[in-house]
């Protein structure tokens, strides 16, 4: 697995400005998901620099959703694993809980206290 990076650097350089803002993500209807050739209408676009285009915006937002949801992972690894927890997990735990090797898991709670330490968002107590 790769190392977590934050969101606003995916690919682990410097941030830069984005050509495209990242199309929002819309569930597909059930008869469009049956269907192997459908991906979010891209089948029905017939203009190659359009497809382009709104190919280009569904991936933008796809990996901002997957960076989003790996600072999410993040910090609930890092709640886990808080030693102040009566209930924290070990880090074996936690790394088979969530499909990681433990160097990984190791790194991502180190990723997720960072993140709560700088000002991401707090997970309620409840979710």
């Amino acid at each position: 697995m790769s190392e977590p990076r934050p969101a606003s650097d995916p690919r682990g350089t410097a941030p830069g400005p984005r050509r495209r803002k990242p199309a929002p993500l819309l569930f597909e209807p059930p008869e469009a998901v049956s269907d192997p050739e459908h991906f979010f209408d891209l089948d029905a676009i017939d203009d190659p620099r359009r497809l382009l285009g709104r190919a280009t915006e569904l991936a933008l937002a796809f990996q901002a959703a997957a960076d989003r949801a790996t600072e999410f992972q993040a910090m609930a690894a890092a709640q886990l694993a808080d030693p102040k927890r009566f209930d924290r997990l070990p880090m074996a735990v936690l790394a088979e809980r969530a499909g990681w090797s433990e160097d990984y898991a190791q790194k991502m709670v180190e990723f997720g206290r960072g993140l709560m330490r700088d000002g991401g968002t707090h997970l309620g107590d409840g979710d």
